[in-house]
């Protein structure tokens, strides 16, 4: 499909062109009045295979600020596929009735194979563990407006470093800034993968360390994302429960922590930051579900070739 231009992973945006959505969503954030009609008269397209509350909701909410309308489902059972319909062939129909497709998969590189068949740009809004990238977009908005900068920034990620898919794209991102550090905080049975480390962390010269203590790193950091730790990750219960609250965001926990640290989270939460947390000025993690709208309106934007 010519001169169609999809988002099936965050590495396919140039820097300048983050920083570009960045600023676009900035902007929007200031003025949200003067982005209203933007995409009047046009149709973005939701085809969720597998469940999902906050990033369809987000998607719907950025396409109806911008003034465009949605249509689609938000489960595999409710679409054609329970007959046995391919995605190539739900995509190919469905791009006949919209100008946008934001779609999430359980299967990884079904949206890429969804782009290769579309008429219209395909947003891929997850695919099983691989590739969130407007989460991590939403990441980036958050950490540029916490901070005002993306450069000579310490980031921590705690939890689960090993399936994250989140986590695997923020570090990807931030590893093409310059001073970016990273400290991995996670138990050992759910480190940030090899491949990972190798492919970005070491390729692009990101220095960085590995600890399974929280507290000990804290007043190093400027960001901390944290992560669910999930019992289904592990192989035995008593491992589970035995490595469960040492991964739960307390305040006692934030006592040595920097004035100015920003603590976000992907959502939706458990219970590894405590509630205790949120009126902490430095938990952002509800402001990052607003950014999350602002950058998506910049997305679909961007891929509809909107000024």
């Amino acid at each position: 499909m010519e001169n169609v231009r999809s988002l099936i992973d965050i590495l396919e945006l140039s820097t300048e062109e983050i920083d570009q959505l960045v600023d676009v969503g900035t902007k929007i954030l200031s003025d949200p009045a003067a982005y209203a009609h933007k995409c009047d008269g046009k149709i973005l397209a939701t085809l969720f295979f597998e469940p999902s509350t906050r990033t369809r909701l987000s998607f719907e909410s950025a396409m109806l600020s911008l003034g465009g309308q949605v249509l689609g489902f938000s489960e595999a059972s409710s679409s054609s596929a329970a007959k046995g319909e391919s995605v190539a062939d739900t995509v190919r129909t469905v791009s006949c009735y919209s100008d946008i497709i934001a779609m999430r998969h359980p299967k990884e590189g079904a949206p890429l194979v969804a782009s290769q068949h579309s008429l219209v740009p395909v947003i891929n809004a997850g695919d099983g563990g691989h590739n969130h990238p407007t989460q991590t977009l939403t990441d980036l908005l958050t950490i540029h407006h916490e901070k005002g900068r993306f450069e000579n920034l310490t980031v921590g990620f705690c939890g689960d470093l090993k399936f994250g898919r989140t986590v695997h794209s923020l570090i990807s991102a931030m590893s093409r800034y310059k001073g970016t550090k990273i400290v991995l905080v996670s138990p050992e049975e759910l480190k940030l993968p090899s491949y990972v480390k190798k492919e970005v962390l070491k390729k692009n010269g990101i220095p960085y360390e590995q600890t399974t203590d929280l507290e000990e790193v804290m007043p190093k950091l400027d960001i901390l994302y944290m992560t669910r730790v999930q019992r289904e990750r592990f192989f035995n219960e008593e491992d589970y429960l035995r490595l469960k609250d040492s991964y739960i965001l307390t305040p006692d926990k934030l006592h040595n922590a920097k004035e100015d640290l920003s603590i976000l989270h992907p959502l939706p939460r458990v219970n590894e930051i405590s509630v205790a947390v949120d009126k902490d000025p430095r938990a952002a993690y509800f402001r990052q579900v607003r950014y999350g709208r602002y950058i998506r309106m910049a997305l679909i934007m961007k891929l509809l070739g909107i000024e």
